[in-house]
């Protein structure tokens, strides 16, 4: 069951941050293709299943590891510039300075993951 969930939890991240980067890139774009309802419920779906996952495989871990806690305080630092990313930027500059800090976040989340290590891609060899 664990390597099912792991499973999940990694396509589940690959959908978001690829639906995440069209999105970001129809924001700066000011595209209406945002404005699209499969557009604003999908992530929502997507961002469920990847927490849940991510849920489940935490219990595996003591609440100790401190690689976990890294990957909560950045994905919520994901999460904030994300939204500025794709709503909240007032500019299309703002949005995508916002979107490439989301996915730079996104990727020390996914070296943290690898590495099990606050330390991300630095930690890794």
């Amino acid at each position: 069951m664990y390597i099912m969930i792991k499973n999940l939890h990694m396509l589940s991240a690959v959908l978001s941050i690829c639906f995440f980067m069209l999105r970001a890139f129809w924001s700066v774009r000011e595209s209406v293709l945002l404005q699209q309802k499969w557009v604003k419920i999908s992530p929502h779906v997507i961002d469920t299943v990847l927490l849940a996952c991510a849920i489940y495989l935490a219990s595996y871990w003591p609440l100790s590891s401190m690689w976990i806690w890294a990957k909560v305080v950045a994905l919520m630092a994901y999460i904030v510039l994300g939204t500025i990313a794709i709503k909240r930027g007032k500019t299309a500059t703002i949005r995508a300075l916002f979107a490439i800090l989301s996915i730079l976040v996104f990727g020390y989340i996914l070296g943290v993951a690898i590495a099990h290590n606050p330390m991300s891609w630095l930690a890794i060899g």
